[in-house]
């Protein structure tokens, strides 16, 4: 795990900087990605580091947000640039190399696509992107019970059921689609459909 002194000195920056009840999400992230991490032979402690960082900016204002992103040549979409729920992974990526020192590149990529996905993830993209559906407070979301079996049974048919509940969710709420996320889907859809082919 991240090194105990950096650690606990972690913990309380973001203590501070979250609200309470998103603090507990992120220690039920990073709790969730370390043990997946074991499961699948990732590092445990990137997999903790990024879990505790993953929103690290999601109260950050939408204009500090897209001015973060700017500074750091990250391309916005136009959905994005209205989004808050949407751009705070970006520039989570952008907040944890400057605000809290980090700069490995997998941890960084890890919170930046965290919301969305992107085709062809690195591990740690992937158990980021899970660990943040089905920590041990979420209990919104339809069949969890399923995917956190499959989290730790078959890592990418669990992603792929996460972004195709996620789609039908925001196709039935008629709520706008990120293309970054369709995107994942369909790139998934086609590799766990071959996996399952052979």
């Amino acid at each position: 795990m991240v090194e105990k002194d950096k650690r606990l000195e972690l913990c309380r920056k973001l203590e501070k900087a979250l609200k309470y009840s998103r603090f507990i999400h992120t220690m039920g992230v990073a709790f969730t990605a370390t043990s997946l991490a074991a499961r699948w032979g990732a590092d445990m402690e990137k997999a903790e580091l990024a879990g505790l960082l993953h929103d690290c900016a999601k109260y950050v204002p939408l204009d500090e947000m897209l001015r973060l992103c700017r500074e750091a040549n990250l391309p916005v979409s136009d959905m994005e640039s209205r989004s808050t729920a949407l751009l705070h992974s970006k520039a989570g990526s952008v907040l944890a190399r400057t605000a809290y020192g980090v700069e490995d590149e997998e941890v960084l990529g890890a919170i930046r696509y965290h919301t969305t996905g992107r085709p062809e993830m690195t591990l740690l993209e992937k158990i980021i992107f899970i660990s943040d559906y089905i920590e041990p407070g979420r209990c919104e979301a339809p069949n969890l019970p399923e995917i956190r079996a499959l989290a730790f049974s078959d890592i990418d048919a669990c992603l792929l059921k996460i972004l195709s509940d996620t789609l039908s969710y925001l196709g039935d709420s008629d709520k706008e689609i990120d293309q970054m996320t369709q995107m994942t889907y369909n790139y998934y859809k086609e590799t766990v459909s071959g996996k399952e082919e052979n």
